[in-house]
């Protein structure tokens, strides 16, 4: 792919012009005053070297999957990196040591310290914490990266690279806003403290009991939590989310023995696992999606009509959805069916069958035992122990109709609930202002359809107020091929968090 040379600031200044007018979707922003003003000019001017910093940070393989020596300490170097960058702020900044990481088959890796960090404590200040992390998902060149994933390439004004959506990017645009204030010599409208761990990608290790033990300390002042670690729901609307759906993720087996079979010699004389796995699996769900186990529905929240009118008020080009997301059909017609769908009601996917023979080949084996994986994404009201309970019954009640001599055992082996927020929080309203000052426009109020456990993690334990303010869009494909930020997004992303810091500021003088 030819690689044009990267915008000038005129070039991205009418780039972000030509997002604003697109489709007519916003009218300008009214020109920001007082210390915004300077604020604006200061990112718009360092924006280049803002982008130079995100090519540093992604250059840093920080691949928390793979349980490789070379990539942990690649993971120790960018929590490093970014333990300086807020030294050179000023803040006091503790990099937790969590130990080490115990793999299968003995072997031992350390855990990337999380970083503790702190930038004032005026007790007249609201005090916001911002929870990021700056590991990634594994990337290779073969697996269809147009560029070096590991290398920065601007083309068209989109910023390609691993981690640049998910996370690097949000959390140096936040560092970005507080270094615009100090750079221009004006004092910080809130406290600040951070929370930057390298482990998210592999299920936050070891991060729970942090939380749990700095409940008293580090968090003790926290007034709000927010996390930039999701996308809109377009790729020109700005949005903030105030939910989430959990997951129950379950394992079926069915076993006749550990060996398997020649189906010449036992096929038409035994009960064969396949055939009992796939019949539990088909006997889940309908083909309209709907969920046929017994009762699992019960739990959940009416639709109130303030709700529904929430969706309603929603921009989805549903046809550019389809399009985008490479489907012929979706198995609902309307925006606010499939936004419903999405977000409000539980889901259930069959993601695969472990024991099955998928190589290429017409192959005679009838598998001795299979493993079938599928999950439920919960929603609000949803309790994960009932749903565990409803799945496995329905499960055991399934088998004994096929009269098998096969043994089936179900295990739950994930079990998140979901999250929803207090959209009237104040700092929604505060996020909810500042989007308006940045792009002219009032943000789609969204949930997410999958589960990012930390936001109900904070909320469970610290009893605080939790939001997230994406900055990406829809099409930036975190944990994809060819990942990207918009270079829009990343420096309006910046400009963002420094209005949020001065409506916060406002909002607690009132």
């Amino acid at each position: 792919m030819p690689i044009p040379p990267p915008l000038n600031f005129q070039a991205s200044a009418l780039l972000a012009l030509l997002l604003l007018l697109d489709g007519n979707m916003f009218s300008l922003p009214e020109p920001p005053s007082g210390p915004l003003e300077k604020i604006f000019q200061y990112i718009d001017l360092h924006q280049d070297e803002f982008v130079q910093t995100l090519r540093e940070w992604v250059a840093v393989e920080s691949d928390s999957i793979q349980p490789v020596p070379r990539l942990r300490q690649e993971l120790l170097r960018m929590m490093t990196m970014a333990a300086d960058r807020l030294q050179h702020l000023g803040a006091s900044v503790q990099c937790v040591d969590l130990g080490s990481q115990e793999l299968p088959g003995g072997q031992s890796l350390p855990i990337p310290p999380v970083i503790l960090a702190e930038l004032g404590t005026d007790p007249k200040k609201p005090t916001v914490c911002f929870y990021g992390h700056l590991d990634v998902q594994p990337a290779k060149r073969e697996d269809g990266w147009h560029t070096d994933p590991y290398s920065l390439t601007e083309v068209d004004g989109k910023l390609y690279g691993r981690g640049a959506t998910d996370n690097k990017g949000p959390v140096l645009a936040y560092i970005h806003a507080v270094s615009t204030f100090q750079a221009l010599e004006q004092g910080l409208p809130v406290n600040l403290k951070f929370i930057l761990e390298g482990m998210e990608e592999a299920g936050s290790v070891a991060l729970e009991e942090l939380i749990r033990r700095e409940k008293e300390r580090f968090f003790a002042g926290v007034n709000y939590i927010v996390i930039s670690d999701n996308l809109w729901l377009s790729g020109r609307k700005p949005a903030l989310t105030y939910g989430t759906r959990g997951n129950a993720y379950f394992l079926v087996e069915v076993k006749c023995r550990d060996q398997d079979f020649h189906s010449g010699t036992f096929g038409g004389i035994l009960h064969e696992p396949m055939a009992d796995l796939v019949a539990l699996l088909g006997s889940l769900v309908n083909s309209s999606g709907h969920i046929l186990i017994p009762g699992i529905y019960d739990s959940v929240a009416p639709l109130p009509e303030d709700e529904k009118a929430t969706y309603e008020a929603i921009e989805l080009d549903l046809e550019e959805y389809c399009s985008s997301s490479q489907v012929e059909r979706f198995l609902f017609d309307t925006k606010e069916e499939i936004l419903m769908h999405l977000w409000r009601y539980p889901s259930l996917s069959i993601h695969g069958i472990e024991g099955a023979f998928d190589e290429p080949g017409a192959k005679t084996v009838i598998p001795g035992r299979v493993v079938g994986k599928f999950s439920i994404r919960l929603v609000p009201h949803m309790n994960v122990s009932m749903v565990e309970k409803q799945v496995k019954q329905y499960l055991e009640d399934v088998f004994s109709k096929r009269k098998s001599s096969n043994r089936m055992t179900v295990s739950m082996v994930v079990g998140l609930p979901p999250w929803l927020a207090n959209v009237n929080d104040p700092q929604y309203l505060a996020a909810k202002r500042a989007i308006r000052t940045v792009f002219g426009t009032d943000p789609d109020m969204i949930r997410d359809g999958s589960s990012i456990p930390i936001a109900r993690t904070f909320q469970d334990i610290l009893q605080k107020s939790v939001m997230m303010l994406p900055l990406g869009a829809v099409d930036d494909g975190e944990h994809s091929q060819n990942e990207k930020i918009n270079r829009w997004n990343y420096i309006e992303g910046s400009k963002l968090f420094a209005a949020f810091f001065l409506e916060m500021a406002k909002l607690q003088s009132q």
